[in-house]
């Protein structure tokens, strides 16, 4: 049975919370890679992805509410709207990121990775073991399998 640790990208691409969101996703596009590990120096602290990216060109959802007896009652949470002002107005990849990332081991298997994956909609999965970063295992790894030789 296939584990991470087969599949995996040793050589990962990575960022700081500090590095600047254009320098990001110039990495990420000339890198063909779908996302890349947040490290603040060996910890993972996040993942930026080409979707966080892309949650900044899209439009500001404003809170729903309605009002009883003149007061105004929100129906979503002022903590959603303020997450969702800080990406889409993010200069460093820290406030863009996606933080406290899901994050698999190197005897992870495959079928656990690509539910993951699936379910959860993550594509980039830091592999960590004893608390360091040893590799990444993006969707295109998965898929890999499948045209196994």
């Amino acid at each position: 049975m296939l584990k991470a640790k087969d599949i995996m990208t040793t050589e990962c691409i990575t960022l700081t919370p500090e590095t600047d969101i254009t320098a990001a996703a110039k990495v990420l596009l000339e890198k063909k890679i779908n996302g890349a590990p947040v490290l603040d120096g060996d910890q993972v602290v996040g993942v930026l992805c080409q979707s966080d990216l892309v949650a900044q060109q899209k439009k500001v959802t404003l809170p729903s509410f309605f009002t009883l007896l003149d007061g105004v009652i929100p129906l979503s949470s002022h903590d959603e709207l303020d997450r969702e002002m800080t990406k889409i107005a993010a200069l460093k990849v820290g406030d863009a990121m996606t933080a406290a990332p899901t994050f698999v081991t190197p005897e992870t298997t495959i079928e656990d990775v690509a539910t993951m994956m699936a379910n959860e909609k993550l594509y980039t999965l830091p592999v960590i073991e004893n608390g360091k970063l040893v590799g990444v295992v993006g969707k295109e790894d998965v898929l890999k399998t499948l045209i196994k030789d």
